[in-house]
Protein backbone atom coordinates (compact mmCIF):
# COMPACT_ATOMS: atom_id res chain seq x y z
CA UNK A 1 0.00 0.00 0.00
CA UNK A 2 1.59 3.34 -1.08
CA UNK A 3 1.50 6.38 0.75
CA UNK A 4 -1.49 8.76 1.69
CA UNK A 5 -1.09 12.09 -0.14
CA UNK A 6 -1.96 14.67 2.35
CA UNK A 7 -4.13 17.79 1.87
CA UNK A 8 -4.58 16.56 -2.37
CA UNK A 9 -6.29 19.59 -3.06
CA UNK A 10 -9.63 19.96 -4.90
CA UNK A 11 -9.26 21.95 -8.51
CA UNK A 12 -11.05 24.52 -9.42
CA UNK A 13 -12.38 24.81 -12.67
CA UNK A 14 -15.16 27.31 -13.73
CA UNK A 15 -16.53 28.55 -10.82
CA UNK A 16 -17.55 24.93 -9.18
CA UNK A 17 -15.96 22.33 -7.40
CA UNK A 18 -14.67 19.34 -8.79
CA UNK A 19 -12.58 16.60 -7.86
CA UNK A 20 -9.33 15.02 -8.72
CA UNK A 21 -8.66 11.64 -7.80
CA UNK A 22 -8.21 12.96 -4.07
CA UNK A 23 -8.89 9.18 -2.95
CA UNK A 24 -8.37 6.99 -5.74
CA UNK A 25 -4.91 7.19 -7.27
CA UNK A 26 -3.66 10.35 -5.64
CA UNK A 27 -4.30 8.17 -2.57
CA UNK A 28 -2.96 4.87 -2.88
CA UNK A 29 -4.32 2.27 -5.46
CA UNK A 30 -7.13 0.20 -4.48
CA UNK A 31 -8.87 -2.46 -6.62
CA UNK A 32 -12.55 -0.61 -7.83
CA UNK A 33 -14.86 -2.51 -5.44
CA UNK A 34 -17.87 -4.31 -6.97
CA UNK A 35 -20.90 -3.05 -5.16
CA UNK A 36 -22.74 -5.90 -3.86
CA UNK A 37 -26.67 -6.13 -5.21
CA UNK A 38 -28.79 -6.83 -2.30
CA UNK A 39 -31.66 -8.48 -3.96
CA UNK A 40 -33.17 -9.62 -0.35
CA UNK A 41 -33.41 -7.65 2.42
CA UNK A 42 -36.47 -6.56 4.84
CA UNK A 43 -38.81 -6.32 2.14
CA UNK A 44 -38.53 -9.26 0.09
CA UNK A 45 -37.32 -9.41 -3.54
CA UNK A 46 -36.53 -5.98 -5.23
CA UNK A 47 -40.54 -5.31 -6.79
CA UNK A 48 -41.88 -7.67 -4.73
CA UNK A 49 -45.97 -7.01 -3.77
CA UNK A 50 -46.50 -8.16 -0.82
CA UNK A 51 -46.80 -5.80 1.76
CA UNK A 52 -45.63 -5.85 5.55
CA UNK A 53 -47.96 -4.88 8.39
CA UNK A 54 -48.58 -0.86 8.48
CA UNK A 55 -47.41 0.56 11.19
CA UNK A 56 -49.04 4.01 11.23
CA UNK A 57 -49.91 3.87 14.60
CA UNK A 58 -46.42 4.69 15.97
CA UNK A 59 -45.68 7.78 13.49
CA UNK A 60 -47.70 10.19 15.83
CA UNK A 61 -45.62 13.02 17.19
CA UNK A 62 -44.93 14.61 20.15
CA UNK A 63 -48.97 16.06 21.69
CA UNK A 64 -47.36 19.29 21.68
CA UNK A 65 -46.88 18.92 17.48
CA UNK A 66 -50.63 17.83 17.43
CA UNK A 67 -51.63 21.09 18.54
CA UNK A 68 -53.49 23.85 16.42
CA UNK A 69 -51.48 26.15 15.92
CA UNK A 70 -47.88 25.06 16.86
CA UNK A 71 -46.33 26.28 20.15
CA UNK A 72 -44.82 29.19 19.33
CA UNK A 73 -41.17 27.80 20.10
CA UNK A 74 -41.80 24.94 17.60
CA UNK A 75 -38.46 24.63 16.35
CA UNK A 76 -38.24 24.50 12.10
CA UNK A 77 -38.33 20.69 12.35
CA UNK A 78 -40.94 20.17 14.85
CA UNK A 79 -42.86 22.32 12.09
CA UNK A 80 -41.90 20.35 9.47
CA UNK A 81 -42.89 17.18 11.56
CA UNK A 82 -46.45 18.58 11.94
CA UNK A 83 -47.10 19.24 8.47
CA UNK A 84 -45.54 15.85 7.00
CA UNK A 85 -47.88 14.11 10.14
CA UNK A 86 -51.02 16.03 8.75
CA UNK A 87 -50.57 15.23 5.02
CA UNK A 88 -49.83 11.85 5.59
CA UNK A 89 -52.45 11.46 7.63
CA UNK A 90 -54.90 13.03 5.10
CA UNK A 91 -53.35 11.14 2.20
CA UNK A 92 -51.70 7.88 3.50
CA UNK A 93 -50.48 6.60 0.09
CA UNK A 94 -48.07 9.74 -0.54
CA UNK A 95 -44.30 8.59 -0.18
CA UNK A 96 -42.58 11.59 -0.40
CA UNK A 97 -44.35 12.83 2.86
CA UNK A 98 -43.20 9.44 4.31
CA UNK A 99 -39.93 9.70 3.70
CA UNK A 100 -39.59 13.84 4.52
CA UNK A 101 -41.29 13.00 8.28
CA UNK A 102 -39.11 10.10 8.24
CA UNK A 103 -36.14 11.85 7.63
CA UNK A 104 -37.22 15.00 9.96
CA UNK A 105 -37.63 12.89 13.30
CA UNK A 106 -33.69 11.17 12.70
CA UNK A 107 -32.68 15.06 12.71
CA UNK A 108 -35.02 15.15 15.95
CA UNK A 109 -32.82 13.17 17.78
CA UNK A 110 -29.93 14.87 16.49
CA UNK A 111 -31.21 18.06 18.06
CA UNK A 112 -32.33 17.17 21.15
CA UNK A 113 -30.78 14.19 21.87
CA UNK A 114 -33.70 11.56 22.26
CA UNK A 115 -33.53 8.37 21.45
CA UNK A 116 -37.43 7.72 21.36
CA UNK A 117 -37.75 9.48 18.04
CA UNK A 118 -35.64 6.86 16.05
CA UNK A 119 -39.14 4.45 16.28
CA UNK A 120 -41.21 7.27 14.17
CA UNK A 121 -38.83 7.50 11.85
CA UNK A 122 -38.42 4.18 11.48
CA UNK A 123 -42.12 3.52 10.96
CA UNK A 124 -42.21 6.58 8.71
CA UNK A 125 -39.49 4.77 6.53
CA UNK A 126 -41.08 1.32 6.74
CA UNK A 127 -44.75 3.22 5.48
CA UNK A 128 -42.77 5.01 2.14
CA UNK A 129 -41.25 1.18 1.54
CA UNK A 130 -44.90 -0.67 2.19
CA UNK A 131 -45.70 1.10 -0.56
CA UNK A 132 -42.76 1.43 -2.86
CA UNK A 133 -40.73 -1.57 -2.37
CA UNK A 134 -37.47 -0.08 -4.54
CA UNK A 135 -37.78 3.64 -3.39
CA UNK A 136 -34.29 4.80 -3.22
CA UNK A 137 -34.72 7.78 -0.84
CA UNK A 138 -36.45 5.58 1.58
CA UNK A 139 -33.71 2.99 1.47
CA UNK A 140 -31.28 5.52 2.09
CA UNK A 141 -33.41 7.51 4.89
CA UNK A 142 -33.88 3.79 6.41
CA UNK A 143 -30.27 3.17 5.97
CA UNK A 144 -28.61 6.27 7.73
CA UNK A 145 -30.98 5.20 10.49
CA UNK A 146 -29.58 2.04 10.81
CA UNK A 147 -25.97 3.82 11.26
CA UNK A 148 -27.40 6.10 13.76
CA UNK A 149 -28.43 3.01 16.06
CA UNK A 150 -24.92 1.42 15.41
CA UNK A 151 -26.61 -1.30 12.94
CA UNK A 152 -23.58 -1.06 10.37
CA UNK A 153 -24.57 -4.38 8.83
CA UNK A 154 -27.78 -3.25 7.97
CA UNK A 155 -27.08 -0.05 6.90
CA UNK A 156 -24.35 -1.05 4.62
CA UNK A 157 -26.95 -3.50 3.16
CA UNK A 158 -29.38 -0.72 2.57
CA UNK A 159 -27.34 1.32 0.99
CA UNK A 160 -26.01 -1.39 -1.31
CA UNK A 161 -29.71 -1.34 -2.36
CA UNK A 162 -29.86 2.01 -2.89
CA UNK A 163 -26.89 1.70 -4.93
CA UNK A 164 -28.13 -0.58 -7.30
CA UNK A 165 -31.51 0.84 -7.66
CA UNK A 166 -29.53 4.63 -8.14
CA UNK A 167 -26.11 4.05 -8.92
CA UNK A 168 -25.57 8.09 -9.61
CA UNK A 169 -27.13 9.20 -6.38
CA UNK A 170 -24.12 10.03 -4.49
CA UNK A 171 -25.96 10.05 -1.27
CA UNK A 172 -26.71 6.38 -1.64
CA UNK A 173 -22.66 6.14 -1.45
CA UNK A 174 -22.30 8.06 1.66
CA UNK A 175 -24.61 5.58 3.56
CA UNK A 176 -22.33 2.74 1.68
CA UNK A 177 -19.18 4.86 2.82
CA UNK A 178 -20.41 5.08 6.12
CA UNK A 179 -21.15 1.56 6.87
CA UNK A 180 -18.18 0.27 5.27
CA UNK A 181 -15.96 2.58 7.49
CA UNK A 182 -17.77 1.20 10.82
CA UNK A 183 -17.18 -2.58 9.77
CA UNK A 184 -13.61 -1.75 9.28
CA UNK A 185 -13.93 -2.10 5.53
CA UNK A 186 -11.24 1.13 4.81
CA UNK A 187 -9.95 0.38 1.29
CA UNK A 188 -13.52 -0.12 0.31
CA UNK A 189 -14.53 2.92 2.28
CA UNK A 190 -12.04 4.62 0.27
CA UNK A 191 -13.43 3.78 -3.28
CA UNK A 192 -16.34 4.68 -2.36
CA UNK A 193 -15.83 8.18 -0.97
CA UNK A 194 -14.06 8.64 -4.21
CA UNK A 195 -16.94 7.28 -5.96
CA UNK A 196 -19.79 9.26 -3.86
CA UNK A 197 -17.44 12.76 -4.50
CA UNK A 198 -17.12 12.15 -8.41
CA UNK A 199 -20.87 12.08 -8.24
CA UNK A 200 -21.16 15.44 -6.51
CA UNK A 201 -18.87 17.11 -4.92
CA UNK A 202 -20.55 18.64 -1.65
CA UNK A 203 -20.66 19.27 1.98
CA UNK A 204 -21.80 15.51 2.53
CA UNK A 205 -19.15 14.47 0.35
CA UNK A 206 -15.98 16.39 1.05
CA UNK A 207 -16.93 15.49 4.79
CA UNK A 208 -16.36 12.20 4.23
CA UNK A 209 -13.23 12.62 2.07
CA UNK A 210 -12.07 14.56 5.38
CA UNK A 211 -13.45 11.84 7.73
CA UNK A 212 -11.53 9.17 5.57
CA UNK A 213 -7.79 11.58 5.66
CA UNK A 214 -8.46 12.10 9.56
CA UNK A 215 -8.12 8.08 9.89
CA UNK A 216 -4.91 7.67 7.99
CA UNK A 217 -3.34 10.72 10.31
CA UNK A 218 -3.69 13.52 7.48
CA UNK A 219 -4.81 16.52 9.72
CA UNK A 220 -3.59 19.22 7.18
CA UNK A 221 -5.51 17.30 4.63
CA UNK A 222 -8.71 16.79 6.61
CA UNK A 223 -9.13 20.32 7.27
CA UNK A 224 -8.64 21.23 3.20
CA UNK A 225 -11.51 18.77 3.07
CA UNK A 226 -13.73 19.81 5.63
CA UNK A 227 -13.13 23.77 4.35
CA UNK A 228 -14.51 22.65 1.35
CA UNK A 229 -17.80 21.12 2.45
CA UNK A 230 -18.00 24.24 4.25
CA UNK A 231 -17.38 26.13 1.45
CA UNK A 232 -20.16 23.81 -0.63
CA UNK A 233 -22.53 24.74 2.39
CA UNK A 234 -26.10 23.55 2.63
CA UNK A 235 -29.64 24.97 2.98
CA UNK A 236 -29.84 23.83 7.37
CA UNK A 237 -27.96 25.98 9.02
CA UNK A 238 -27.10 23.01 11.93
CA UNK A 239 -25.38 20.97 9.25
CA UNK A 240 -23.45 24.07 8.08
CA UNK A 241 -22.11 24.71 11.93
CA UNK A 242 -22.08 21.17 12.45
CA UNK A 243 -18.98 21.12 9.73
CA UNK A 244 -17.58 24.07 11.30
CA UNK A 245 -17.59 22.18 15.12
CA UNK A 246 -15.67 19.41 13.27
CA UNK A 247 -13.12 21.82 11.64
CA UNK A 248 -12.40 23.14 15.43
CA UNK A 249 -11.93 19.95 16.81
CA UNK A 250 -9.54 19.14 14.09
CA UNK A 251 -7.22 22.07 14.66
CA UNK A 252 -7.71 21.21 18.86
CA UNK A 253 -6.33 17.80 17.88
CA UNK A 254 -3.43 19.81 16.18
CA UNK A 255 -2.98 21.86 19.25
CA UNK A 256 -4.10 25.39 17.70
CA UNK A 257 -6.15 26.20 20.62
CA UNK A 258 -7.31 29.79 19.34
CA UNK A 259 -7.98 28.88 15.99
CA UNK A 260 -9.97 25.81 17.17
CA UNK A 261 -11.57 28.63 19.45
CA UNK A 262 -12.82 31.01 16.42
CA UNK A 263 -14.26 27.95 14.64
CA UNK A 264 -16.18 27.04 17.51
CA UNK A 265 -17.34 31.05 18.65
CA UNK A 266 -17.91 32.09 15.13
CA UNK A 267 -20.95 28.54 15.14
CA UNK A 268 -22.25 29.49 18.70
CA UNK A 269 -22.48 33.44 17.21
CA UNK A 270 -24.34 31.66 14.41
CA UNK A 271 -26.60 29.44 16.30
CA UNK A 272 -26.75 29.97 20.00
CA UNK A 273 -28.38 26.94 21.04
CA UNK A 274 -26.35 24.87 19.28
CA UNK A 275 -24.88 22.59 21.68
CA UNK A 276 -22.01 21.20 20.07
CA UNK A 277 -19.86 24.23 19.68
CA UNK A 278 -20.43 25.02 22.96
CA UNK A 279 -18.72 21.48 24.31
CA UNK A 280 -15.83 22.67 22.07
CA UNK A 281 -15.42 25.85 23.93
CA UNK A 282 -15.32 24.19 27.37
CA UNK A 283 -12.51 21.88 26.21
CA UNK A 284 -10.68 24.74 24.98
CA UNK A 285 -11.32 26.23 28.48
CA UNK A 286 -9.84 22.44 30.18
CA UNK A 287 -7.32 22.53 27.36
CA UNK A 288 -5.88 26.04 29.08
CA UNK A 289 -6.42 24.26 32.51
CA UNK A 290 -9.96 26.27 33.09
CA UNK A 291 -11.51 23.72 34.80
CA UNK A 292 -14.12 24.86 36.81
CA UNK A 293 -15.01 27.34 34.22
CA UNK A 294 -15.36 24.28 31.25
CA UNK A 295 -17.36 22.11 34.08
CA UNK A 296 -19.65 24.49 34.27
CA UNK A 297 -20.50 25.02 30.35
CA UNK A 298 -20.61 21.29 30.63
CA UNK A 299 -23.16 20.80 32.98
CA UNK A 300 -25.31 23.55 31.27
CA UNK A 301 -24.85 21.29 27.74
CA UNK A 302 -25.68 17.75 30.08
CA UNK A 303 -28.86 19.56 31.61
CA UNK A 304 -30.35 20.38 27.84
CA UNK A 305 -28.91 17.06 25.86
CA UNK A 306 -27.72 14.32 28.26
CA UNK A 307 -25.63 11.93 25.50
CA UNK A 308 -23.62 9.87 26.57
CA UNK A 309 -20.53 11.29 25.37
CA UNK A 310 -21.42 14.53 26.80
CA UNK A 311 -21.95 12.95 30.73
CA UNK A 312 -18.74 10.92 30.00
CA UNK A 313 -17.14 14.27 29.21
CA UNK A 314 -18.49 15.84 32.50
CA UNK A 315 -17.72 13.42 34.85
CA UNK A 316 -13.70 13.02 33.44
CA UNK A 317 -13.64 17.19 33.56
CA UNK A 318 -14.88 16.53 37.34
CA UNK A 319 -12.29 14.19 38.24
CA UNK A 320 -9.45 15.81 36.73
CA UNK A 321 -10.57 18.76 38.89
CA UNK A 322 -10.54 16.62 42.08
CA UNK A 323 -14.10 16.50 42.28
CA UNK A 324 -14.55 12.72 42.92
CA UNK A 325 -17.77 12.74 44.56
CA UNK A 326 -19.83 14.70 41.62
CA UNK A 327 -17.86 12.57 39.01
CA UNK A 328 -18.92 9.29 40.81
CA UNK A 329 -22.54 11.05 40.59
CA UNK A 330 -22.20 12.24 36.66
CA UNK A 331 -20.44 8.67 35.74
CA UNK A 332 -23.71 7.09 37.17
CA UNK A 333 -26.36 8.61 34.62
CA UNK A 334 -24.32 6.66 32.18
CA UNK A 335 -25.36 3.31 32.78
CA UNK A 336 -29.34 5.21 32.52
CA UNK A 337 -28.88 6.94 29.65
CA UNK A 338 -27.41 3.68 27.88
CA UNK A 339 -30.37 1.93 28.91
CA UNK A 340 -32.82 4.75 27.51
CA UNK A 341 -30.58 4.56 23.96
CA UNK A 342 -30.58 0.27 23.83
CA UNK A 343 -34.47 0.48 24.78
CA UNK A 344 -34.58 2.53 21.28
CA UNK A 345 -32.73 0.06 19.23
CA UNK A 346 -29.45 2.15 19.34
CA UNK A 347 -26.57 -0.19 19.97
CA UNK A 348 -24.72 0.65 22.98
CA UNK A 349 -21.66 -1.93 23.46
CA UNK A 350 -18.78 -0.44 22.14
CA UNK A 351 -19.33 3.14 23.84
CA UNK A 352 -19.92 1.36 27.11
CA UNK A 353 -17.20 -1.01 26.96
CA UNK A 354 -14.99 1.47 26.59
CA UNK A 355 -16.65 3.28 29.56
CA UNK A 356 -16.53 0.17 32.02
CA UNK A 357 -13.18 -0.18 31.16
CA UNK A 358 -12.45 3.45 32.60
CA UNK A 359 -14.89 3.69 35.19
CA UNK A 360 -16.77 -0.17 35.81
CA UNK A 361 -15.79 -2.80 38.30
CA UNK A 362 -16.12 -5.79 36.50
CA UNK A 363 -13.24 -6.47 34.09
CA UNK A 364 -13.96 -9.72 32.67
CA UNK A 365 -17.57 -8.59 31.99
CA UNK A 366 -16.14 -5.21 30.33
CA UNK A 367 -13.92 -8.03 28.03
CA UNK A 368 -17.34 -9.65 27.18
CA UNK A 369 -18.83 -6.62 26.07
CA UNK A 370 -15.65 -5.14 24.20
CA UNK A 371 -15.60 -8.43 22.29
CA UNK A 372 -19.48 -8.46 21.57
CA UNK A 373 -18.97 -5.05 20.30
CA UNK A 374 -15.52 -6.10 18.40
CA UNK A 375 -17.05 -8.84 16.92
CA UNK A 376 -20.28 -6.75 15.47
CA UNK A 377 -18.13 -3.84 14.25
CA UNK A 378 -14.81 -5.18 13.77
CA UNK A 379 -12.74 -1.29 13.21
CA UNK A 380 -10.09 0.32 14.82
CA UNK A 381 -12.12 1.93 17.12
CA UNK A 382 -13.81 -1.27 18.65
CA UNK A 383 -9.66 -2.31 18.05
CA UNK A 384 -8.99 0.50 20.95
CA UNK A 385 -11.66 -0.09 23.23
CA UNK A 386 -11.19 -3.79 23.30
CA UNK A 387 -7.92 -3.57 23.58
CA UNK A 388 -7.76 -1.66 26.71
CA UNK A 389 -11.02 -3.75 28.33
CA UNK A 390 -8.06 -6.55 27.97
CA UNK A 391 -5.18 -3.98 29.39
CA UNK A 392 -7.51 -3.33 32.85
CA UNK A 393 -8.22 -7.19 32.94
CA UNK A 394 -3.94 -7.81 33.04
CA UNK A 395 -4.46 -9.65 29.73
CA UNK A 396 -1.36 -7.89 28.78
CA UNK A 397 -0.20 -9.22 25.30
CA UNK A 398 -3.93 -10.05 24.11
CA UNK A 399 -4.15 -5.94 25.16
CA UNK A 400 -1.24 -5.34 22.97
CA UNK A 401 -2.36 -6.90 20.22
CA UNK A 402 -5.37 -4.97 19.37
CA UNK A 403 -3.70 -2.05 20.78
CA UNK A 404 -1.64 -2.19 17.54
CA UNK A 405 -4.08 -2.80 15.48
CA UNK A 406 -6.22 0.28 16.42
CA UNK A 407 -2.87 2.16 15.38
CA UNK A 408 -2.75 0.71 12.19
CA UNK A 409 -3.81 3.44 9.76
CA UNK A 410 -1.91 6.06 11.39
CA UNK A 411 -5.02 7.64 13.50
CA UNK A 412 -3.81 10.78 15.36
CA UNK A 413 -6.05 10.16 18.30
CA UNK A 414 -3.80 10.83 21.59
CA UNK A 415 -6.12 8.30 23.67
CA UNK A 416 -5.30 5.77 21.69
CA UNK A 417 -1.88 6.09 22.16
CA UNK A 418 -2.19 6.70 25.13
CA UNK A 419 -3.68 3.18 25.82
CA UNK A 420 -0.82 1.59 23.23
CA UNK A 421 1.70 3.23 25.48
CA UNK A 422 0.43 2.06 28.70
CA UNK A 423 0.19 -1.53 27.73
CA UNK A 424 3.36 -1.48 26.34
CA UNK A 425 4.45 -0.39 29.61
CA UNK A 426 2.59 -2.79 31.96
CA UNK A 427 4.23 -5.25 29.69
CA UNK A 428 7.87 -3.66 30.51
CA UNK A 429 8.55 -2.55 27.16
CA UNK A 430 10.01 0.88 27.73
CA UNK A 431 11.01 2.07 24.66
CA UNK A 432 7.56 1.44 22.82
CA UNK A 433 5.79 2.68 26.02
CA UNK A 434 8.11 6.18 25.53
CA UNK A 435 7.23 5.85 21.97
CA UNK A 436 3.48 5.71 22.63
CA UNK A 437 3.13 8.15 25.24
CA UNK A 438 5.26 10.60 23.56
CA UNK A 439 3.28 10.28 20.36
CA UNK A 440 -0.12 10.62 22.36
CA UNK A 441 1.34 14.37 23.64
CA UNK A 442 2.59 15.27 20.68
CA UNK A 443 0.41 14.62 17.89
CA UNK A 444 -2.97 15.40 20.53
CA UNK A 445 -1.52 17.18 23.16
CA UNK A 446 -5.06 18.11 25.13
CA UNK A 447 -6.86 15.09 24.03
CA UNK A 448 -7.58 14.42 27.44
CA UNK A 449 -7.77 16.68 30.73
CA UNK A 450 -7.98 13.25 32.93
CA UNK A 451 -5.99 11.26 30.74
CA UNK A 452 -3.12 13.43 29.26
CA UNK A 453 -1.45 14.35 32.90
CA UNK A 454 -1.81 10.85 33.75
CA UNK A 455 0.34 10.40 30.28
CA UNK A 456 3.22 12.99 31.49
CA UNK A 457 3.24 11.07 35.12
CA UNK A 458 3.92 7.55 33.07
CA UNK A 459 6.54 9.29 30.62
CA UNK A 460 8.53 10.74 33.75
CA UNK A 461 8.31 7.71 35.08
CA UNK A 462 9.72 6.17 32.19
CA UNK A 463 12.58 8.78 32.37
CA UNK A 464 11.20 10.16 29.11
Amino acid sequence: MSELIPGRPVRESTGMRHTSSVLRRAWFPVALVAVVIVALFAFGPLGATTRPASRMSELVPPAALLASPLPSDATATEQLIAVQYSNVSRYPDTVPAYITLGNAYAQLVRETGDPTHYERAEAAFDEALRREPNNDEALIGKGFLALSRHDFRAGLELGQRAVALSPQKARAFGVVVDGQTELGMYEEAIASTQTMVDLRPDLASYSRVSYQRELHGQLDGAIDAMEDALEAGTDNPENTEYIRYLIGNLFLMKGDLDTAEAAYRTSVQAIPEYVWPVTGLARIQAARGELEPAITAYQGVVDRIPLPEFVITLGEMQEAAGRTEDAQATYALVQVIQQLFAANGVNTDLDLALFEADHGTDPAATVDKAQNAYDRQPNIKAADALGWALYRAGRFEEARARAEESLRLGTPYGLWHFHAGMIAKAQGDTVAARTYLSQALETDPYFSPLYGPQAEAALAELGG
